[in-house]
């Protein structure tokens, strides 16, 4: 019995202890894992990435727009197709993009170290051109392919491309900033140093607005900025002058007719990279507003006079720019209000004031009572040479700015204009008028120009990051040309071999937008 009550005593005894054992097993609450912690740092919408210290912001916006009278929503009409006032004018231009921006930062005992990344997605109308043929044929020009400015590279196609119309289908990527920021160094592709705070914008969403400088693409550069508090702040920097700095240097041994009723004076004669744009600028940020002045210089390298390196080159000469750039805010006609200005001269670097997305070259036709029609035309160029000589820098100024209005917090309005001038030398203006491609002109020859724009915009913003806007720009072409000019048939316009009268012309556009920021 002692036996047996024993073990009765002991089987209790285990059950009770592995009862206790599974009992200590059994999964205990754990507390909520926080996998993305909100970093406040450096404002509103980063995070830490999980697992390290540094924080992460992701913005963007999409944008549906569609441009009237204008030839993609990057081009007035100012050249091309888009100024043929024929039937190969676009009536419309229709564009739809999608932004994605990255910004990352990192606090280190060397100050803060940021990345930022801002690419986009495009797709955009193209156009149709004259092929030349006697037949009156047609090709198709629109983006399908990828480059670094997010405006697509420039594909033709006179056969079924998609499979479907014979339009082509597909769009194209850009990369507008990456940079990497770092104890007051920015090394990268961002906005230039150069550029008032608004870059091409004081107050519009007109892209070619001219009257200064404006990467909205962003350029490639290694700049330092060196912060004296209150405000004031110093630069210097080195930038790629080859992706958005250079307009034009004319060789005009390889001028014609046809050419300079294009807005080209010769063949553009650019040589490979030498050295970048030196750029410095000074700006003092206060409550009031801000004030900016900016300089660079800019080394124009030509390649040869002829098609070998045998035939010899010009030296190279360096131009320059200056800009002064002036902000007025908390002015007395409401909250928010502020007027935007700038101002802006060049000689021999003309980007500096026809900013990346301005038209360099003009030709645009209308209506003549005694010729076939009317031409106006003009080109922009860095420099001038001919056979055997130097080169001639061409100058430039203008000024553009605007005022903004807020009637309430979901409307605003502002009233813009922009101005600049092109004057050649002496000796450039006797290489362009003395070539054989005047030689049927009746009248004054002088390739001087100045243009003009003025424009109104209109936002509503019902929701918050949801913004409508009418945009509407008038544009006057003041060319210093006079009498009329027998050409041959300019077939990628389809304009007739006729004789055209020279004198000004205007045009004007509306860009009606959708945009949402997120």
């Amino acid at each position: 019995m002692k036996v047996v009550k024993s073990l009765l005593l002991g089987t209790a005894a285990g059950l009770i202890a592995v009862g206790g054992a599974q009992a200590a097993d059994l999964p205990v609450k754990a507390k909520a894992v926080e996998y993305v912690k909100i970093c406040t740092l450096y404002g509103a919408g980063f995070y830490y990435i999980p697992g390290s210290d540094t924080c992460i912001k992701l913005g963007g916006y999409l944008r549906a727009e569609v441009a009237l009278n204008a030839g993609g929503n990057y081009s007035a009409q100012y050249n091309g197709v888009f100024a043929a006032n024929n039937r190969l004018t676009n009536y419309y231009s229709m564009r739809a993009r999608e932004d994605l921006n990255i910004d990352t930062r990192t606090a280190t005992e060397y100050g803060v170290v940021r990345t930022y990344f801002d690419a986009v997605f495009t797709w955009t109308t193209g156009n149709y051109g004259g092929t030349g043929s006697g037949t009156g044929g047609t090709q198709y020009s629109g983006t399908i392919g990828l480059n670094a400015a997010g405006n697509g590279l420039t594909g033709s196609s006179g056969g079924n491309v998609n499979g479907t119309d014979g339009n082509l289908s597909g769009g194209s990527l850009g990369v507008y900033y990456a940079f990497i920021q770092f104890a007051g160094f920015t090394l990268g592709k961002a906005v230039s140093q150069f550029d008032a705070p608004w870059i091409n914008y004081p107050g519009n969403n007109f892209d070619q607005l001219v009257g200064g400088s404006g990467t909205t693409n962003g350029v490639v550069q290694a700049t330092y900025t060196a912060d004296f508090g209150q405000g004031v702040t110093a630069t210097i920097s080195a930038q790629d002058q080859t992706q958005v700095f250079q307009t034009n240097i004319w060789n005009t041994a390889g001028m014609s007719t046809t050419g300079v009723l294009g807005g080209a004076y010769g063949s553009n004669d650019l040589g490979g990279t030498r050295a970048p744009d030196i750029v410095g600028a000074v700006r003092v940020d206060q409550a009031w507003g801000l004030f900016q002045a900016s300089v660079a210089a800019h080394d124009n390298h030509v390649a040869y006079y002829g098609a070998t390196e045998v035939t010899g080159h010009p030296e190279d000469k360096w131009g320059w720019a200056v800009q002064l750039a002036l902000q007025i805010k908390n002015i007395p006609t409401g909250a928010g209000d502020v007027i935007n200005v700038s101002g802006v001269y060049t000689e021999g670097a003309s980007r500096y004031n026809f900013q990346e997305l301005a038209a360099t070259s003009y030709s645009m036709f209308g209506s003549s009572s005694g010729a076939y029609q009317s031409i106006g035309f003009a080109g922009v160029s860095d420099a001038v040479f001919g056979p055997g000589g130097n080169l001639e820098l061409t100058k430039t100024y203008g000024f553009r700015g605007a005022y903004t209005h807020n009637w309430s917090p979901y409307w605003n309005t502002a009233l813009y204009g922009a101005w600049a001038a092109v004057n050649y030398s002496g000796t450039a203006k006797n290489m362009i008028c003395g070539s054989a491609a005047f030689a049927t002109l009746t009248g004054t020859c002088n390739p001087d120009f100045n243009i003009g724009q003025v424009g109104v915009i209109t936002r509503w913003t019902p929701v918050k990051n949801l913004t409508f806007s009418a945009d509407f720009t008038y544009s006057h072409l003041d060319q210093k040309y006079s009498g009329v000019i027998t050409t041959g048939a300019l077939t990628g316009v389809a304009k007739p071999a006729a004789t055209y009268e020279l004198k000004d012309q205007d045009t004007y556009s509306l860009l009606l937008r959708a945009q949402r920021n997120w």
